[in-house]
């Protein structure tokens, strides 16, 4: 166990420092024995009475399934978030589901949906560091999704004049 949280640590400040993950964006990656001990965690806190643990280790295992490398992992830790953040009344807990959330919708490439809970959880806490590079990150994904589908109109555009073109010359 203390490897695992070991590389949730490294991965983490990884972050923090720049370095690179090893993925096609900038932010950390969960592997699957940091979520397996998640699991572990909160099916022995949800043996006990104590609430406060159970939601800690719900935060946890949400973390690690926004961050894993796998698209049914990340899914699963929408849901999860999704769930929770209705009923929390705390700011800071809202702050940090929301940027998970949104994390999650990025790593999802719902980039629209991402931009709503990044904006929602910079309404909370404005200056938050982490909410800023999340947010870049989506509009720089958004403008090069545009330039996608920019180009992919011209094409056509381009096709159809052309067809039009050969059928007039016949």
């Amino acid at each position: 166990m203390d490897a695992t949280i070991g590389k949730v640590f490294d991965s983490v400040s990884g972050f923090f420092s720049g370095a690179a993950s090893g993925s096609t964006d900038e932010f950390p990656l969960c592997d699957t024995d940091i979520i397996s001990g998640c699991e572990k965690e909160l099916a022995e806190a949800q043996k006990g009475q104590d609430e406060g643990l159970k939601k800690e280790c719900i935060m946890r295992l949400s973390w690690a399934l926004v961050h894993s490398k796998i698209h049914a992992d990340i899914q699963r830790g929408i849901s999860m978030l999704e769930a929770s953040v209705v009923s929390d009344t705390s700011p800071m807990n809202l702050r940090e589901k929301l940027y998970l959330l949104a994390l999650g919708y990025y790593r999802s490439s719902d980039f629209s949906r991402s931009r709503e809970c990044v904006e929602r959880c910079l309404e909370v806490e404005p200056q938050w560091g982490q909410a800023q590079t999340l947010k870049t990150a989506i509009e720089d994904r958004i403008v090069k999704a545009d330039g996608v589908i920019g180009v992919g109109i011209a094409v056509t555009a381009v096709g159809v004049v052309a067809g039009i073109a050969a059928a007039l010359l016949r």
